[in-house]
């Protein structure tokens, strides 16, 4: 067992962006802990994260940031472009160097997932693990996984995302005791499918914008769709893009299609993809109109994948020596770009408030896990607000568009 046996062991569930910042946050403060993963695998799915001076201090602390910047490739601008890649409006990241103390830069998914890896002793990671039940009482929680394993600790940390099985627990545990928030027994809404790819690495010549000193990161509003998309170019010389298509009704999924999107990749995308490949996107070489078409080509069938967005801000964040953290408690919109970030930030106050932890006392550990959901929902909720009404905007607008596209037509 890793860390200070007399302090509290923590227990973390999924092994993703938040549960490997939380892992390491512990590491660093001789906090015992063990983090358990569903897949077998770390894979690359997703597409990029644009970050920089908001968590350059703590990669600093944390002794990577050398680390982060041979992966991050610097961006200087964020050009927003209409459907036939006209400019519209540029968001300017020149002074964050100066104002900030670090530029932005864009990074993959997969690789900051495999440099947060990177940071934890390979004994402190356990893969194959799906969470069967737990129980907690006042001298620890136990969790039982599905190939028949047990392991102990003091705290269990929800980070396995928007279809937490912690959260499912822990909730039925509030839920038969009439214990729940009424909005918290409710099913998660989304309101928009997305399809995300990382290309493999692209030929300079046919693709000028990968040899630039800076990333082009690009957003396009579509006015004869329903569509939202963004390109990346990484330092990988590839490119991470995303089509994200608004629905006029927010829904919800039945189990199947639950147990879909909790398994990145599986859901079916070749519909999406003939659907998208026309979207105009920049970077072409000598002025010649790239599509998405050209990226889906590019990009290997196992860094693709077809997800629907889930919206929704959970009032439950804690129970006995439960907690959760990242999309567990609250999945946003990716119109907002800030739900990794949020996570990461997540990770940071969850570490300090354990490591306050006096003793592994039921009372103690309740206490601080307390003081985590109170420093940090306020937080997640502003958050949250902020990407309903950039998603509701971008939605509004685009389907405004697109009527007056469809009347022009008739």
């Amino acid at each position: 067992m890793n860390g200070d046996p007399t302090k509290a062991k923590v227990l973390i569930v999924g092994a993703g962006i938040a549960g490997l910042t939380l892992g390491i946050l512990l590491h660093k403060a001789n906090i015992p802990f063990e983090i358990f993963e569903r897949c077998y695998e770390i894979r690359p799915f997703g597409s990029a994260v644009v970050m920089g001076a908001d968590l350059a201090n703590l990669f600093r602390q944390l002794g990577f940031y050398d680390e982060f910047l041979k992966i991050g490739k610097p961006v200087a601008k964020m050009t927003m472009f209409n459907e036939n890649l006209k400019p519209r409006s540029v968001m300017d990241y020149s002074e964050t160097q100066r104002l900030g103390g670090a530029q932005q830069y864009t990074v993959s998914r997969s690789e900051l997932l495999q440099l947060l890896w990177r940071q934890l002793p390979p004994d402190s990671i356990h893969l194959g693990k799906q969470v069967f039940t737990y129980h907690q009482n006042d001298k620890f929680v136990e969790i039982k996984f599905i190939d028949g394993t047990k392991y102990y600790g003091h705290v269990i940390v929800g980070a396995d995302g928007a279809y937490s099985a912690v959260r499912e627990h822990m909730f039925l545990y509030l839920s038969n005791r009439d214990k729940l928030k009424s909005s918290d027994a409710t099913p998660l809404p989304f309101s928009s499918v997305c399809l995300v790819g990382q290309t493999e690495v692209l030929d300079p010549n046919e693709f000028p914008s990968v040899k630039a000193e800076h990333s082009e990161t690009a957003t396009m509003q579509g006015s004869s769709n329903l569509c939202t998309w963004q390109t990346f170019v990484t330092k990988e010389n590839t490119i991470c893009w995303t089509v994200n298509r608004a629905l006029t009704k927010r829904k919800c999924m039945d189990d199947t299609e639950i147990y879909y999107n909790t398994e990145w990749g599986a859901e079916n995308y070749d519909d999406m993809c003939q659907e998208v490949r026309e979207l105009k996107v920049p970077g072409g070489k000598e002025g010649k109109v790239l599509t998405i078409g050209d990226l889906i080509d590019r990009t290997p069938k196992d860094r693709l994948a077809k997800l629907y967005w889930e919206e929704k801000l959970f009032h439950t964040w804690y129970n006995g020596r439960t907690v959760l953290i990242g999309d567990a408690c609250r999945k946003m919109n990716p119109s907002e770009g800030s739900s990794t970030l949020n996570a990461m930030h997540d990770a940071v106050a969850l570490a300090n408030w354990l490591d306050t932890v006096p003793s592994p006392s039921k009372t103690d550990v309740n206490m601080a896990l307390k003081e985590y959901r109170d420093e940090r929902y306020p937080i997640a909720k502003e958050a949250f607000d902020s990407s309903q009404a950039l998603a509701e905007k971008l939605t509004k607008v685009t389907m405004d568009q697109s009527c007056r596209f469809a009347r022009r037509c008739r």
